[in-house]
Order: C-alpha cells, then structure tokens, then sequence
C-alpha cells in the first residue's frame, strides 16, 4: 500500500459522490433542468441543443461516477489504477465541457466554482 493510496481512494469517492448525486438530480428532474439549462444557455451557440447536450453530461457524470467508485474498490482490493485512471480522465472531461458550457454563457462565478472541483481532479491524475 502507497502512502497516496487512501488520498487517492476518498478523492475518487469525492467524485463518484458529486457526480452520481448530480446526474441523479439530471434524471430525477429532467424537465426543471432543461427548462433552467434552455434559459441559461438562450444566447449561446448550444441554445438549441439543450437536451442533447444534457444527455452527453449525463452519460459523463454516471461513467466517472460509477468508474470513481470501482477505481476506489481496485485501490483497495489490490493497488491496481486502471478505473481509478480512466474515471480521473472522464472526470475531467465532464469538468472541462461544464466549464465550457459556463463560459459560453458567460458565467464567470459558475464557472470558477467549476474550477474548484478541477484542481483536485488534475491533482488525482497526478497521482495515479
């Protein structure tokens, strides 16, 4: 066992936590998220793709969620990286289409709080 290996599990249950919550908040109110998402986005190049691009969040969200959770069971079963590695990379994938879709709509506050979750995911990447 590294001595990274508990930093590395409770950061990956950090994400598997924000990101299944969010993406169970997308499926649980999908109607109130694309009516918020369609005004937020009303004057941005993805204004009419609302939905589709919701979708394309949800899928990310659910994968590095529900991978940050195996990769945590890996770690501690037998210090292997494998899922930990490809759920930091759709972690940070999913962080950077988020912080794109916040500077589209020009929204500077929500977008640096995107950044706070990005530190410790390019922190993790590091890591492993």
């Amino acid at each position: 066992m590294s001595n990274l290996q508990p930093v590395i599990i409770i950061t990956l249950l950090f994400f598997a936590i924000t990101f299944i919550q969010s993406g169970y908040d997308k499926i649980m109110d999908w109607k109130g998220n694309v009516g918020w998402l369609t005004g937020h986005f009303a004057n941005t190049p993805i204004k009419n793709m609302v939905p589709q691009s919701l979708v394309i969040i949800l899928v990310l969200e659910v994968l590095a969620g529900a991978l940050s959770v195996v990769g945590a069971i890996e770690i501690f079963i037998n210090d292997g990286r494998d899922f930990a590695f490809v759920a930091t990379i759709l972690s940070c994938i999913t962080l950077l289409f988020l912080l794109l879709g916040q500077r589209l709509a020009k929204d500077y506050d929500g977008a640096r709080t995107i950044v706070i979750y990005f530190v410790p995911a390019i922190l993790l990447l590091s890591w492993l």
